[in-house]
This record gives structure tokens, C-alpha cells and sequence, in this order.
């Protein structure tokens, strides 16, 4: 038995991390403090200072653990990793942990390369970012290479250098030629270190350097060159009008300023390199609303800052947070470089905190409008399903399914959960289908249905639970992943297919209405079917055909992202990547077309020649590798 009060008596008097549980087990908060004993202690002397989510997680704690650290880095530091790890419940979590695209210039190679990556690495390149568009960031990759004459090709150098004649964008003037050996690696690296200006910021450096160019060229009458850098000049010019100035110092700085109604907390953040604006993003903290601004902020930074980010030189906040010193330690050690950050109270840092502030905001607001559209067609959507002859149960649990399939393989099922309307990620199932050869969507259809609910009374069986229907959504031992019962079930098909559900349920004497999710030729939502073959045409009201449809959509999703795991894994690796000639693409048209590596084997010329991408010359190799 843990007692908390003698182990309060227990705890030391130096920095550490303190962990709160459950009386299952479960972390509710990790939080950190310089000294244990005092900070711990704090939670269970009344909770009139405590803040109503704070107070509620104490009501809940039947025991804690503590971790002693050396210093106060240090405990912040594992603060941050045991966070980032279990997730608690009670601390203010940063839900949407996405890594973000860089643009990097590998200047650490004789010949550098432009690349995308979400990965930040101490490996000599250069990094320019973090972007929230990654179209954009393709896109600006595609703009460099047009507008600088580096190479696109893949030959690696100087290895490659001579080998082979130079492609059509070195007579064009689009590429220097360094696989011709007509540029030496200095020249070229200037043309990167053009680049690296260019995502800088400092356009207008390059257009000098190019203008001189391009009047070289004229002077030399080679007005075609010429020609292009005007091109190239004009872009850049085009580029350098769409950036914005937000500062009219240089330098790089992200401005983190949030926003709070009664329920939610917004933050966003904006990413300025060099006094630009490159990107901006917002996160949204439900349920959030009462939290304390320092709280949020500092939460917020703890998470971001932990994950694969770059940190620039300064961090402009809205308010001030809590050991400001620490943070600016912890920053300043992971960027291996100084880091400030600072709340500013005057001047054009304040105006652009302010700015960010009122974006918060209306992203805020655009939030709770979209929240209440949601709730609102998920409303509309149940009362409509409610009122249909033959559902008559209000549906609580509605489990969807879809069929998918390529050719003669992979076909497998989906069962999706919408627990009062909402996805329930944790009840979702997935079924390969094992009984049914080829494609036959009612016999596969009837086979995960079988094989659903025959789960499901095994485990009731096992359980105790068949006959307690009162007790099926108090499951709560790990084993029980189909004890669930639906109120209904929607299927991804029309009549043929209700109909074949319905002779699964009836043999195992189950009574659960179903109903069809039909599509109009355009393979768009329609309506619903009844097994008495009744449609009702949904296209009329527009909410309860979003709510219908967001459901479909998520059971074709949750089988397509299955069937495409599968055959990623079967088109990985093959005996057909040993013979010459054939790369992935062909091997996944071959795989495709036959069904399996036994089935080419067996195939005859004609026969491999006859899927689409091989030639006959491909076909001879293949059919000679396997009966030569």
C-alpha cells in the first residue's frame, strides 16, 4: 500500500523529475522542480491554489515516483524526453508533434546537391527553414535548379567526371558541366554558395553578381548566355517582390504569441530567417482554455524545441515564462550557439508579436467554427440514422467496412469505429482475407464480418461477458479487441452487399441493423440503402451527407493505407530484382499483372510481353533467367 503522505516525508531535497500515477498504474503528469521535497509536496496541501485540471489529476493520484538529477538542466532535459515518451494525460501536450521540410545544400561534399529533408543533422550542410509548405519547398528546389545552372542529373562526382557525353541542359546553358570536367569544383561551389545567398535572403547580392555577367556575356557577342541570365535575373527579381520584410534587422527568430477562449488555447509561431517570413504554423490545445499563459508557453517550447527543429538566434515570446535562464541554457547547448529569448515591450518586435497574437487568434476562431460545423452534422447525421425505420436505437457505436483490392492479391478489409460520431482510432481492425480467391467483394465481405463477430464471442465467452450486454463497453482488459458490440453497421457497397452481411449475422443469430453506403457515377457519396432495397438520397441534405461521407472516406482510407502497406512489403525484394533490365517499376507491373514471383516464373514470352512496361527484350531476359 502506498502512502502518499509518508512518502512525501521521504523525498529529497534536490533537483529531479517527479512522475504521479494512478491506482492502475497509469502516468497522469511528469513535471520537474530544483527541489523535490518541496515541490511535490505542494500538490497535497489544498487544492484552492491548484488549477482545476491540476486539481483533477491530484484527486486521481495514488502514488508517485521521482528521478534525482544532478541539476536543474538536467531534470528540465529529462522533464522534456519522459514527456515526449508517455504522454500524460494531465500535462498540456503538444498533439500535433509533425517534423517539417528544410531545403539542404550539402556544402560539406566537393560538389554539393540541393536536397529536401525533415532531418536536421550536424553533418557540415547547410539548412535553410523550417518550411510548413512542403509544395512550396519543392517547389522552390525546382525554381533553384531552373534559375541556376547546377546539375540535375544523378552521376555522382568527381567520380563520374568524364565519363560520358554531357545532357541537353549543359548546351542550353542550364547546366556548368561539371561532369565534363569544363568547371573545377571552386567555381561551382560559388554557384552554391549563389544558392545558399539566395535562400538567405540576399537576392538582391546575386542579381548584381548576375547582371555583371550578363554584361560579360554581351561584350564577349554571346547574346544567346546572355540572353538566359536576363531570365534569370527577372526571376529572382519576381521572388524577391513576393518576400516579405517583417524586420528591418537580419537575422533568424521564431515569435511565439497564443491566444485562449473558454475551452481552448491557440499558439502560433512564425519562422523569420534573415527578416523574412519563410513559414508559420498554429497549434490548437482543447480543452486548454483555463491554462496559465506562462504554463502554455513554456509547455509549448518544451515539446517544439525537443523534436527535430531548427533553432534560430532569438525567440521573441508574448509573455514571460518561468526559468527563462534554464530554457536559453537548454537552447543554447542543443544549437551550439548562443540563444536568446526575450519578450519585447516596445518598438517593431512588439508590433510583430502583436501580429502573430491576432493570427492566434483568428486561427482560434477559425477552430471553434469548424469544431461546430463538425458537431453539427455529426448531430444532424445520428438523429437521421436514429429515425430510420429499422435502426430505432439511437447509434452510439457505428462500425464501418470496406473491401480493398489489386488485381488478385492483397485484398484485404477495414473495420472503422465511430464512437457518438466521432473516429475511435483504437477500435479500428484491419483483415487480410484468407478464404475467398480472387475478387469477390460479397464473399469477402461476408468473411470479415464472419470472422468479426466470431472474435467477438470467443472473447464474450472467455470474458464472462454473454450474456452481461450491460458490461460490453466497460471492457477494459487488453484481450478484449472485439467484444464491442455495434448499434449499426455500415457498409461500403449497395443491395448485393447488404445483403450478404445480413446472411452472416442472421446464421450466427445476430440482429444488427446495416445499411449501404451508395455512390453515384462519379464515385461520390449518394445516400444510403436498407435491406428492404429503400434508398435514401442524401444529396439533399448537405449534413448528414458530410457525416455519411466522412465515414466512407475513412473506411476506404483505413483498407487502402493496408492493401498499400502489403504490397510495398511484397514488391520490396524479389529474385526479379537480379535480372538485368528490370527496376522497380517493372517488377511491380510484373507482380501486379501475375499476382506473385511463382506465377512469372511459370509465364511464357508472349505472356510477359503482354504486361504493360515490358518489351520483349525484357521478356526474353526474364523468361531466359528463370528456364536458361
Amino acid at each position: 500500500m502506498f502512502d502518499i503522505q509518508e512518502e512525501l516525508k521521504k523525498l529529497p531535497e534536490k533537483p529531479g523529475v517527479y512522475i504521479m500515477k494512478d491506482k492502475d498504474n497509469n502516468i497522469l503528469y511528469i513535471g520537474k522542480a530544483i527541489v523535490l521535497k518541496n515541490r511535490v509536496r505542494q500538490y497535497f496541501q489544498g487544492s484552492s491554489r491548484l488549477s482545476p485540471r491540476i486539481a483533477a489529476m491530484v484527486s486521481k493520484v495514488y502514488s508517485f515516483e521521482y528521478i534525482v538529477t544532478d541539476s536543474e538542466l538536467e531534470a528540465f532535459i529529462l522533464e522534456c524526453n519522459l514527456i515526449k515518451k508517455h504522454r500524460p494525460k494531465y500535462n498540456i501536450l503538444l498533439k500535433d508533434d509533425k517534423t517539417y521540410p528544410y531545403i539542404k545544400v550539402t556544402m560539406n561534399e566537393e560538389y554539393p546537391r540541393i536536397l529536401i529533408t525533415r532531418r536536421l543533422e550536424k553533418d557540415g550542410a547547410k539548412y535553410f527553414g523550417p518550411y510548413s509548405n512542403a509544395t512550396a519547398v519543392r517547389e522552390t528546389v525546382e525554381f533553384l535548379k531552373k534559375i541556376f545552372p547546377i546539375k540535375s542529373c544523378n552521376k555522382v562526382l568527381p567520380r563520374d567526371i568524364g565519363k560520358g557525353r554531357p545532357c541537353l541542359n549543359y548546351h542550353i546553358y542550364k547546366c556548368l558541366g561539371p561532369c565534363k570536367g569544363d568547371i573545377d569544383k571552386d567555381e561551382y561551389r560559388e554557384v552554391m554558395k549563389d544558392i545558399c545567398s539566395f535562400l538567405s535572403g540576399k537576392q538582391e547580392d546575386i542579381i548584381k553578381k548576375l547582371e555583371k555577367k550578363m554584361e560579360e556575356a554581351s561584350e564577349n557577342l554571346q547574346f544567346e548566355k546572355a540572353a538566359v541570365i536576363r531570365d534569370r535575373i527577372k526571376s529572382l527579381e519576381h521572388i524577391a517582390e513576393k518576400q516579405k520584410v517583417l524586420s528591418t534587422t537580419d537575422g533568424d527568430r521564431d515569435v511565439i504569441a497564443s491566444a485562449k477562449n473558454k475551452t481552448d488555447a491557440c499558439i502560433q509561431i512564425f519562422f523569420i530567417r534573415n527578416g523574412k517570413l519563410i513559414g508559420r504554423e498554429h497549434f490548437i490545445f482543447e480543452g486548454e482554455g483555463d491554462a496559465d499563459n506562462k504554463e502554455l508557453l513554456a509547455s509549448f517550447m518544451k515539446q517544439f524545441y525537443n523534436s527535430d527543429v531548427f533553432i534560430p538566434a532569438e525567440i521573441l515570446l508574448q509573455d514571460e515564462i518561468d526559468e527563462v535562464d534554464i530554457f536559453q541554457k537548454w537552447l543554447s547547448d542543443k544549437k551550439g550557439s548562443k540563444v536568446h529569448i526575450r519578450v519585447p515591450k516596445r518598438g517593431d518586435k512588439l508590433e510583430l508579436v502583436e501580429m502573430v497574437s491576432q493570427n492566434a487568434e483568428i486561427a482560434l476562431n477559425q477552430h471553434v467554427e469548424r469544431a461546430a460545423s463538425e458537431e453539427s452534422h455529426i448531430r444532424e447525421g445520428l438523429l437521421y440514422l436514429n429515425d430510420l425505420p429499422g435502426v430505432g436505437i439511437f447509434p452510439s457505436r457505428i462500425e464501418a467496412y470496406d473491401i480493398s483490392n489489386t488485381g488478385i492479391s492483397e485484398i484485404v478489409g477495414s473495420m472503422v469505429v465511430f464512437e457518438s460520431g466521432k473516429p475511435d482510432n483504437k477500435e479500428y481492425r484491419k483483415f487480410r482475407i484468407k478464404s475467398v480467391k480472387g475478387q469477390d467483394d460479397y464473399a469477402s465481405m461476408q468473411e470479415i464480418i464472419h470472422r468479426r463477430f466470431l472474435h467477438a464471442k470467443r472473447e464474450q465467452e472467455e470474458l464472462g461477458l454473454l450474456n452481461d450486454n450491460n458490461e460490453n463497453d466497460k471492457v477494459k482488459n487488453d484481450k478484449a479487441k472485439f467484444s464491442k458490440m455495434p448499434s449499426l453497421i455500415l457498409i461500403d457497397g449497395g443491395l448485393g452487399h447488404v445483403k450478404a452481411v445480413l446472411e452472416v449475422l442472421n446464421s450466427m443469430e445476430l440482429s444488427i441493423p446495416v445499411l449501404g453506403m451508395v455512390k453515384d457515377e462519379n464515385h461520390r457519396t449518394r445516400g444510403l440503402i436498407s435491406p428492404d432495397g429503400n434508398e435514401y438520397n442524401l444529396t439533399k441534405n448537405i449534413q448528414v451527407l458530410r457525416f455519411i461521407t466522412s465515414i466512407q472516406d475513412e473506411a476506404h482510407r483505413f483498407a487502402l493505407s493496408y492493401n498499400k502497406k502489403l504490397r510495398e512489403k511484397r514488391y520490396k525484394g524479389s529474385v526479379l530484382d537480379e535480372i538485368k533490365g528490370i527496376g522497380p517499376k517493372k517488377k511491380k507491373a510484373l507482380i501486379k499483372h501475375f499476382g506473385s514471383v511463382s506465377a512469372t516464373k511459370k509465364a511464357g514470352i508472349d505472356d510477359l510481353a503482354a504486361v504493360e512496361g515490358i518489351s520483349i527484350a525484357n521478356a526474353k531476359a526474364i523468361y531466359e533467367y528463370f528456364n536458361g
